[in-house]
């Protein structure tokens, strides 16, 4: 039976949840924003996180929300072409962005006294984008040369092209970042302002800042720069949900290469699953060091394979477990997905020993931590728990998220997910008598 007095305060934290230091504010046109006070340097971390990726493209506009990754550096109404990597670099700061299936995130880093600058360049390209033909002309081919380098001419990334366009038959999330090729070349002026008006409107978007700051300075400064800007809304919801799979679906392609390449993928639940940690904790047993168990025998005992890994990612709908694993040379395809499977199998019914869970779990607790030491790693987390999980506070339960992972729930994820039905196959088997 609780005490009264720690009822009360159980009570008194359900209706005033800890913020962990971590101050939010929400101005008039929606945009809200984090604020974590770490005066440890003399520096500070900014991350604007946009809730627009290619799940939110459609066929004719693939690739369009990495190609604002681009233009959002090519100048504006205040600032012009360039100058807002020579500003930021010449008060001491630098810059970057990346795309994703689900977000587009652009990172600041400066000293303190750069803060009000930052602000007003952030506001200027969000408000006064420029969409001069001559920059689009040229960012669309420095865009289309990404793709040939990453895709066209890379047989990895070509092969995970396909497998995930093969895996997802009616969801966004089937065509790539970076967009098809004949997208990239027909985008019409059109297609571009309405994706940035709704992609960029600051109700779609968090602001998080970590660092040598004073909350107060930075929700000034907002509603200062950011705040007299109208919101457009927000994009349009993606509805879509992928059908479940009823069968192993598997694609071959064949060109010019050394060695075959084998990947494999499986549907799992978005990251705000209850199921997320458990799978976390799985891919690590499985893949995650020398010690893993496909690691050890495929790469180290059998030497059927020289490396092997799998990726799980935050994603806001349901999305792939993936495994890509590279054969030694002369080792048949068929034997090596064979032993994958083995593996999955005596996870889902033999056993799972203490040690090995204990150990996945310190591996998973000791990279969350490592990201934390940092502001730039806190700045990208919070970002990170706030849009795919709901809300910023859910990072630091995940700690207790990631110990609450039973045997038992690590078995049930493996045995509800990993069937043959379930599996999307991709092998790229070598041509060589054609042209690389």
């Amino acid at each position: 039976m609780l005490r009264p007095a720690l009822l009360l305060s159980l009570l008194m934290l359900q209706a005033n949840p800890p913020d962990f230091g971590v101050r939010t504010a929400k101005l008039k046109n929606g945009m809200k924003i984090l604020v974590q006070e770490d005066h440890s340097i003399p520096s500070v971390a900014m991350y604007v996180f946009y809730r627009i990726g290619s799940r939110n493209e459609r066929p004719g506009t693939t690739g369009l929300s990495h190609f604002f990754e681009h233009m959002m550096f090519n100048g504006a109404k205040k600032y012009g072409p360039k100058a807002f990597d020579r500003t930021l670099e010449a008060a001491g700061g630098s810059n970057n962005a990346y795309t994703s299936s689900d977000m587009t995130v652009y990172q600041d880093w400066f000293p303190p006294s750069t803060l009000e600058t930052v602000f007003d360049l952030e506001a200027d390209r969000i408000q006064n984008l420029n969409f001069d033909e001559k920059i689009i002309e040229s960012e669309r081919g420095v865009v289309y040369s990404e793709r040939r380098n990453s895709v066209d001419a890379s047989n990895p990334g070509l092969l995970d092209e396909q497998l995930t366009a093969a895996a997802f038959t009616s969801h966004p999330y089937q065509w790539p970042v970076v967009g098809w090729a004949v997208d990239i070349e027909n985008w019409n002026m059109e297609d571009l302002k309405h994706h940035f008006a709704v992609g960029y409107s600051p109700a779609n978007a968090t602001m998080v800042v970590t660092g040598d700051v004073k909350a107060e300075d930075v929700f000034a400064l907002a509603q200062k720069y950011i705040e007299p800007i109208p919101s457009r809304g927000l994009p349009p919801p993606v509805t879509t949900r992928e059908p479940e799979q009823m069968g192993e679906r598997r694609v071959t392609v064949r060109k010019f290469a050394q060695v075959p390449l084998m990947m494999a993928a499986w549907h799992v639940p978005e990251s705000s699953s209850p199921d997320f940690y458990a799978l976390q904790i799985l891919r690590t047993i499985l893949f995650d060091g020398d010690s893993s168990r496909m690691v050890s025998r495929l790469v180290d005992k059998e030497q059927i394979a020289t490396s092997i890994r799998a990726s799980y990612d935050f994603a806001f709908d349901p999305t792939l477990f993936q495994v890509n694993v590279q054969p030694r040379e002369g080792v048949a395809l068929d034997r090596l997905e064979k032993a994958i499977y083995e593996e999955f199998d005596r996870l889902k019914t033999g056993a799972v020993p203490d040690l090995e869970i204990e150990k996945a779990k310190n591996i998973q607790l000791a990279r969350f931590y490592r990201q934390l030491k940092t502001i730039d790693g806190k700045a990208n987390a919070l970002g990170l728990y706030e849009n795919f999980f709901g809300d910023y506070r859910k990072m630091f339960t995940a700690p207790d998220d990631y110990n609450k992972v039973s045997r038992d729930d690590i078995q049930r994820v493996a045995r509800k997910y990993f069937t043959e039905n379930n599996r999307t196959v991709a092998t790229l088997v070598p041509d060589k008598g054609g042209a690389q």
